[in-house]
């Protein structure tokens, strides 16, 4: 409507085809004026003669007051006007507060000092990921102490800074003294911080080593915090609630936008998803969070607004969600599955309790209904009925018929086979399960090694990976768990100890991408005989003496 007048709308949540639409008819000058978002400052792909800033304030939901735009912002808004192959001269008009004045005049006309946020936000996972791969082994490797060209603080550009702008950083003296003390002390308190979160250990108070939380988060990419948080807080009989809950709390998200009025829209999405807390609070990142992985799966319309909020959680979640099957498999607990299903449910756009079906394109709900009549319950169902039954059953255009094929053809059909390599089992000794996967895949078929999920909502491009888990549904335990990715066959071996006694356990092959493609293998029943280990030490004991 409003393109018809001469004015343009972009903004982050707009979609790249009506983006490239917008671009184009303000370059060709079809339209005269355009307004952007602030969001949109550093990816707008126009210039042009006058840009008008109208105002350099924006809400801050966490701290629940107005605060100014960061001045590389303000001095990216004003580098849109200019086109130095058309015009000699730009204009930018500033629209400021009277006592703002001066600062920006201040700021705008001299060269702004770029400086470090490594000591306040980024230190820790810094630390962590270096001690992981063994860049750091010891408390002198981290230290600027000493040798000051090994160690790995000097080689940083808050060391840099540091001697350049000291009250930034809150130095009173450069000397090589004080820095060095403040050093010490910013690296004694990381270590500590890290040590408290159970991800390093420090032994003789200088040997510094990587624990199983630290590695998770260093292969993850994700905080040291957040990891902490899912120790703390996932149990073994958490379920999806709790695991929404968790995940939602994850560092990760604390920087998910909190807009002024937005509460009563979150409220109506609230009112219509199944999950509910006990105290709900609309102004907390990590609620909005929640509501949007829920809307997800509900497959809610949102707003531009709030689907590019979505689209920033979803980018993330998977991550976070291997992260959680890994704590928990950590502790030998069975429901990390929880944590598997929850990553389908996150790339289908599904709960768990829907049909599998809906994961198909253009199966609404209608259409799952018309195949539930019709006993076709599955995605293997479909694939197996006949064109002409299909074409009836479904009632779809060719187009999307075409979008079905391309579903259905990519779902993955895995054979599974498995043999426990025999000998005497006993106790603590090693049982090993030789599991064997091979896929289904055309040979003529040039896309047949497209490993390329299917998944219109999810926004990024996945590729299909599997889970395999051994555990005792019963005891409810976690006996190993690896994770692979399957072209066209491999063959894993699983290895694992069982206590004396006779064990039903059961082999779980679980797809992180696609929702009924999973494999639950009962596993015939292991007797276990009482280990050696008493025998042999009564052994040991009689020859020393």
């Amino acid at each position: 409507e409003t393109l018809k007048h001469g004015i343009g709308y972009f903004h982050e949540a707009l979609d790249k085809q009506d983006k490239r639409i917008v671009q184009r008819l303000f370059d060709s000058g079809a339209i005269q004026v355009l307004v952007a978002s602030k969001d949109t400052a550093w990816s707008l792909p126009v210039a042009s003669y006058m840009v008008i800033i109208m105002g350099v304030q924006f809400y801050e939901g966490k701290e629940h007051r107005y605060i100014d735009y960061p001045v590389m912002d303000v001095l990216q808004m004003m580098g849109r006007a200019c086109r130095p192959k058309e015009d000699e001269r730009s204009r930018c008009v500033l629209m400021c507060q009277q006592t703002r004045k001066d600062f920006y005049k201040k700021f705008l006309a001299e060269g702004l000092p770029i400086e470090s946020h490594l000591p306040t936000h980024l230190l820790h996972d810094y630390f962590l990921a270096e001690i992981v791969v063994k860049t750091i082994e010891n408390k002198q490797d981290a230290m600027a102490s000493v040798l000051l060209n090994l160690d790995i603080l000097t080689w940083t550009y808050f060391y840099r800074r540091m001697t350049q702008n000291p009250n930034y950083y809150n130095l009173h003296n450069v000397s090589h003294q004080h820095l060095s003390d403040h050093l010490s002390e910013l690296v004694e308190n990381t270590l500590s911080d890290l040590v408290n979160s159970k991800c390093i250990s420090i032994e003789d108070e200088m040997d510094v080593s990587a624990l199983n939380l630290g590695m998770i988060a260093a292969y993850y990419n994700i905080s040291y915090v957040t990891v902490e948080v899912y120790t703390l807080s996932l149990k073994e009989r958490t379920k999806l609630k709790g695991l929404l809950e968790v995940v939602s709390s994850s560092a990760e998200f604390e920087t998910i936008p909190i807009r002024r009025h937005e509460e009563s829209l979150l409220r109506r999405i609230y009112d219509r998803v199944p999950v509910k807390l006990d105290h709900a609070d609309f102004e907390a990142p990590h609620f909005k969070t929640f509501l949007l992985l829920q809307a997800h799966f509900s497959r809610l319309q949102l707003p531009p607004d709030l689907a590019a909020d979505q689209v920033l959680v979803l980018e993330k979640v998977l991550n976070l969600l291997s992260a959680c099957v890994d704590v928990m498999s950590s502790n030998a607990w069975l429901n990390a599955l929880g944590a598997m299903d929850l990553s389908q449910m996150c790339v289908q756009a599904m709960w768990e309790t829907d049909s599998p079906l809906k994961q198909i394109p253009h199966f609404e709900p209608e259409v799952v209904k018309r195949c539930k009549d019709a006993g076709i319950d599955s995605v293997y169902d479909v694939m197996e009925m006949e064109d002409d039954k299909r074409n009836e059953l479904l009632q779809m255009t060719p187009i999307q018929m075409r979008d079905v094929a391309l579903f259905v053809n990519s779902y993955p059909t895995l054979d599974v086979s498995h043999e426990l390599v025999k000998g005497e089992y006993t106790a603590g000794a090693p049982i090993i399960l030789q599991v064997a996967l091979s896929k289904d895949v055309d040979e003529d078929d040039a896309e047949g090694d497209d490993q390329t999920v299917v998944a219109p909502f999810y926004p990024s491009k996945k590729m299909a990976n599997w889970w395999l888990v051994v555990g005792d549904s019963n005891s409810r335990q976690l006996l190993v768990i690896k994770r692979v990715t399957v072209n066209k066959s491999l063959a894993v071996k699983l290895e694992f100890t069982l206590p004396k006694g006779t064990h039903s356990l059961k082999l779980y092959v679980i797809c992180d991408s696609y929702i009924g493609a999973d494999h639950d293998i009962a596993l015939d029943p292991i007797d276990v005989a009482e280990g050696e280990d008493s025998d042999s030490d009564e052994d040991m004991e009689s020859d020393n003496e």
